[in-house]
């Protein structure tokens, strides 16, 4: 299932589309427009810029990437035999899942010349905080997982693949940032802030992996691949 996924990103242009439209819009954003945003006229070398952009294109990008998994199938009505070939529906998923993140990965390796950048633009040269570009990778990938996961629940909700990116966004951004703008109207601010994704995030992208971190993207991961296998049982 996993390699059948695969073929379907890269041997058409979904795949392809999806990685140069992150790389293209990074590259604009962090050294060509004259923005808040550009690393060359910000005086220090960091990602910081980086790191805080790409968690708002993946709230775009994956549900892009996931809305398909599972609306193609029940727009072709071929979901029935889908479910009667000889592996289990978790199978399945998981191969939706894991091909989806690879591509992810894929799409994060073309990002690795930007720590050779801010490497040579340091003074001195290669003065740059490795253990929080290591964290807030992690913390990315942790992102991406969470965000497929929802997509591909979402995915089973339609046929219609508009629908299903926009119920996608909307999950992916409320669970992301949503929780920031709520937590002001309760009392126990940083105790809402910690149902959202964003807190967690800012953690693990300090450098320090957290546990509790780590427990929270995983179990928010479980619970809508768990959701996924529950929706397309009854299908």
């Amino acid at each position: 299932m996993l390699k059948k996924e695969l073929h379907t990103f890269f041997s058409s242009p979904i795949g392809y589309l999806v990685i140069a439209l992150f790389v293209i819009f990074n590259g604009l954003f962090l050294f060509i427009f004259q923005t808040e945003f550009n690393i060359l006229n910000a005086g220090f070398a960091d990602l910081n810029s980086f790191f805080f952009l790409t968690p708002w294109l993946f709230v775009f990008l994956i549900p892009a990437i996931t809305m398909r998994s599972f609306s193609d199938e029940i727009h072709g009505g071929t979901i029935e035999i889908l479910k009667t070939k000889p592996i289990r529906i978790w199978q399945i998923i998981l191969g939706k899942f894991l091909s989806s993140f690879i591509l992810i990965i894929v799409m994060l390796l073309t990002t690795l010349v930007y720590i050779y950048t801010i490497y040579q633009l340091g003074k001195p040269q290669g003065n740059i905080d490795f253990a929080s570009i290591i964290g807030a990778y992690i913390g990315l990938l942790f992102l991406a997982s969470s965000f497929i996961s929802i997509g591909l629940f979402t995915s089973t909700l339609s046929k219609n693949q508009i629908v299903v990116f926009l119920i996608a966004v909307f999950t992916s951004f409320l669970l992301f940032y949503g929780f920031e703008f709520i937590a002001v109207f309760f009392t126990d601010i940083l105790l809402v802030k910690k149902i959202g994704m964003y807190a967690h995030f800012q953690n693990i992208s300090r450098g320090v992996i957290d546990t509790r971190d780590v427990i929270y993207f995983i179990s928010l991961s479980a619970f809508f691949l768990l959701l996924t296998v529950l929706k397309v049982k009854e299908l």
